[in-house]
């Protein structure tokens, strides 16, 4: 598998409810948080964390402890470390022990219970795809869009910027950009050049998820 999996992230396809109950008995102080949460897509707009409790079923305190909890699973991510992104969680309902409930507790049960409602929302791989804007002379626009191409670039338009040469605007994966920058110099004798940003998150093709799904099947065994 390539380097490629260091630029992939997860997030879910379907909106789902996660209720879940921890409680732990060690013979001292024991733990006990419940959370009820909605897990829904959040396309484009990142993590979003939204309370809606009413009478004082979780503490402010502990409500705290629950958003900690989600996102230090965002970070770890739900399966092979691939972090999550474009998730809304609304927190709307749960209880606690006057006693046994702590900051721990709840960030424990709130990790279980993302980590249970995310597997059960449909979830699928996703790649950064970055916005890239090639500047280059005429002659060299034939091989240039090919290779742009050839990285899964879907090429947004063309526009001269001064005589004899000309700005491609492109959207291409982040993965496909490794190696980039020796093969446009040598392609057009170091006379082009380019500049990227971040655009968004989308779907990986269905061919790359496959192998990437199977390769963590194989260390899972």
């Amino acid at each position: 598998m390539p380097g490629w999996a260091n630029f992939i992230s997860r997030t879910l396809t379907m909106e789902v409810e996660s209720n879940y109950r921890h409680v732990k008995q060690t013979g001292g102080k024991g733990q006990f948080a419940h959370t009820v949460m909605r897990l829904e897509p959040n396309p484009g707009k990142g993590f979003e964390f939204v309370e809606h409790i009413k009478g004082g079923a979780i503490p402010a305190e502990f409500i705290t402890s629950v958003r900690k909890g989600i996102e230090k699973s965002l970070d770890k991510g739900i399966l092979a470390g691939y972090p999550v992104v474009d998730v809304r969680v609304t927190l709307l309902d749960g209880s606690f022990h006057a006693v046994d409930s702590s900051d721990m507790a709840f960030q424990t049960c709130a990790a279980i219970g993302f980590k249970q409602g995310f597997m059960k929302a449909s979830p699928i791989l996703l790649e950064p795809i970055m916005k890239v804007e090639v500047n280059t002379p005429d002659e060299y626009i034939g091989d240039i869009v090919g290779n742009l191409n050839r990285r899964r670039g879907k090429i947004e338009g063309m526009r001269r910027y001064r005589k004899g040469s000309q700005k491609i605007n492109v959207f291409i994966p982040l993965m496909e950009m490794f190696g980039y920058s020796n093969q446009l110099r040598n392609v057009s004798s170091g006379r082009a050049n380019y500049a990227m940003e971040f655009y968004q998150y989308m779907p990986l093709p269905k061919n790359i998820q496959e192998e990437i799904l199977k390769k963590i099947a194989e260390e899972k065994k």
